[in-house]
């Protein structure tokens, strides 16, 4: 990972700092968990902002919870948690899934890297295993890890999680065009593009609720857009700044 001497010179930033923000769509068996726990962790003091197209409760919940809650028509993952992330008012956000399937209460640990200097913290699922994920998805984000390894020319060990933290200025400096993949774009981008990245090692529990996502067709679109997002930023790099999506 790009671990380059820092140039930040800036405060250091607390929970109050903080964005916690997630794309949500028919999560209510876990979404009042997901913001107990944030909020819990953070002393109230975090900023939680949920881009909805549920037709359960979801919103209402999150509402109550005290989430600042933005809803939009169903147009995939990458479209809400894109909206999410440009949304967030807060000097560092920090990106959440609300199947409580992530770990609050590693958001001090976030925060932490991001005042050590880092652009991006990256949360590591694989790191110590993930047995809560099906055998299926967690092979196929070994393979997704190796590919995206091989394009960027150094090690890369969980290419499309959920959780990360992101320096706010960073998010408004890219222009983000995937859906399916753009967990993997998230990372991606900001590694070719040589801002300071960590991936930092997280516990990944059983989801609550049903999966939206199909492995294959999923799986064969977050691949492609490893492919793309790569070969766009190499080009960029090159001085040929171009959309091959």
């Amino acid at each position: 990972m790009n671990e380059a001497a820092f140039s930040h010179d800036e405060r250091e930033y607390t929970l109050s700092d903080v964005s916690v923000v997630m794309g949500t769509y028919n999560e209510e068996a876990a979404i009042g968990t997901v913001l107990e726990d944030v909020a819990t962790v953070t002393d109230g003091a975090a900023e939680v902002v949920c881009v909805d197209g549920s037709n359960d409760r979801t919103p209402e919940i999150a509402r109550a919870e005290g989430a600042r809650v933005i809803e939009q028509e169903p147009q995939g993952y990458g479209v809400a948690v894109r909206e999410a992330v440009l949304a967030a008012s807060r000097p560092v956000v920090i990106t959440a899934d609300c199947d409580d399937t992530y770990p609050m209460e590693q958001v001090p640990d976030f925060l932490a890297l991001v005042n050590e200097g880092y652009d991006v913290v990256s949360g590591d699922r694989l790191y110590y295993g993930a047995d809560a994920m099906p055998a299926f998805n967690r092979l196929g984000n070994h393979a997704f890890a190796l590919f995206a390894s091989a394009l960027v020319g150094e090690r890369v060990h969980d290419t499309t999680t959920g959780m990360r933290a992101y320096r706010r200025s960073l998010i408004h400096e890219i222009d983000w065009t995937e859906n399916t993949g753009l967990s993997a774009e998230l990372l991606l981008r900001p590694l070719l593009r040589e801002y300071t990245v960590r991936e930092l090692p997280i516990e990944y529990d059983e989801r609550r609720g049903e999966t939206k996502l199909d492995p294959i067709e999923g799986g064969a679109a977050i691949a492609k857009s490893i492919l793309t997002v790569s070969l766009e930023e190499r080009l960029r790099n090159a001085g040929v700044d171009v959309r091959l999506g």
